[in-house]
């Protein structure tokens, strides 16, 4: 396919509560949608998921935009006749930045699906059509707070719930939880806060009967997550730490996880994760796809890449109504018995909402045309 032209939107979109991590707190996402077109009218979209802040990562809204402007998105439409599972290789001349570079090329994979006539899904080689759906919920004022919250996310159907904890915000809360819903699958996610000096804290959590323990130390330090592995049963999930196939290896050799958190805007598209995905397959460690507060357009890639085989854990894919009052895409993503489902349409298998785009867009600029 020949890319013709490629535009980026700038949304800002509220959420319906505010979501708060050991990051901090975030309650207003601006989103930066890609929309790439081909010389015969045909679409398809991304999503970077890059912050306003370097928080989660180096990467920020303002340097991805940059990014894909005057370096990712001039190669793309300088390369011709271009196959999305190229698009990757194309990029790597820039080192690192994988949030920029994962929109521009999730949109592409959208566009060459759209054109082949077949859900995105089935285009990676998906095969499981339902996928069971977890719901992350951040840290509250109050533990009643929070046991409110994760009541009214179990009577919605999620089959799986996870905490966000930090130093001071872990034990006692997670031991309440466990103690009110003693039959929900339930697992933890530090986003780094710790450190080995911490062990104490790790071994009263891996006694409250939890699927995993995600990214407790330094998103850097494999080696230290090789050494907690080895004092806990509770299974170590990497987040941060997998910036790419190297990184699962790396893990893998040491023995610092057992399960992948896998994001494909932090690995950089389709196709690292199709790499990362076939690497645990391969060795057998375990996988499930994590979000980052995407809007229905992310969450579209989300749900198609969730229905890989490899995929052996509940994801972090919730409803579209878990964070907007009104989502971007037709129809919004809808939890159904625990699970939602890959569309049957061509692409990510959701429309743009026009309307609903028209009330959160802030600027629409093309960066390039071929």
């Amino acid at each position: 396919m020949e890319v013709r032209s490629i535009e980026l939107l700038h949304l800002e979109m509220q959420l319906v509560e505010p979501f708060e991590t050991s990051f901090g707190s975030t309650d207003t996402r601006r989103v930066l949608l890609v929309r790439v077109e081909e010389r015969g009218g045909e679409e398809g979209w991304g999503e970077v998921v890059a912050g306003e802040g370097p928080w989660y990562s180096y990467e920020t809204y303002e340097i991805a935009v940059h990014i894909i402007k005057h370096y990712l998105a001039p190669w793309i439409l300088a390369a011709g006749d271009v196959r999305a599972s190229d698009a990757y290789r194309l990029m790597s001349r820039v080192r690192g930045h994988n949030m920029a570079k994962a929109g521009l090329e999730m949109a592409l994979w959208d566009l060459e699906a759209r054109l082949e006539g077949k859900p995105l899904y089935k285009y990676l080689g998906g095969v499981k059509r339902r996928i069971p759906a977890g719901v992350s919920i951040g840290i509250k004022k109050s533990v009643e707070d929070l046991l409110r919250v994760v009541s009214h996310r179990v009577e919605e159907g999620y089959v799986r719930v996870k905490l966000k904890i930090k130093p001071g915000w872990d034990v006692d809360i997670v031991q309440r939880v466990r103690d009110e819903f003693p039959d929900v699958p339930l697992q933890v996610d530090a986003n780094a806060a710790y450190t080995l000096r911490d062990l104490q804290v790790m071994l009263k959590l891996d006694e409250l009967g939890l699927l995993m323990i995600e990214q407790p130390l330094h998103y850097e330090d494999l080696a230290d997550h090789a050494v907690l592995a080895r004092k806990l049963r509770t299974p170590i999930c990497l987040d941060e730490s997998i910036r790419g196939l190297h990184d699962a290896k790396a893990a893998y050799l040491l023995e610092a996880a057992e399960i992948i958190n896998l994001k494909p805007s932090r690995v950089g598209g389709y196709g690292p994760s199709l790499s990362i995905h076939d690497f645990c397959s391969l060795t057998g460690l375990g996988l499930w796809v994590g979000g980052m507060l995407e809007s229905g357009v992310g969450r579209g890639h989300l749900v198609a890449l969730a229905t890989l085989p490899q995929m052996t854990y509940p994801n972090d894919i919730s409803a579209s109504s878990r964070y907007w009052e009104r989502d971007i895409v037709e129809p919004p993503w809808e939890l159904k018995a625990g699970c939602l489902e890959a569309p049957e349409r061509p692409g990510i298998g959701v429309e743009i909402d026009e309307e609903a785009l028209k009330r959160y867009l802030r600027k629409r600029e093309r960066v390039g045309e071929g």
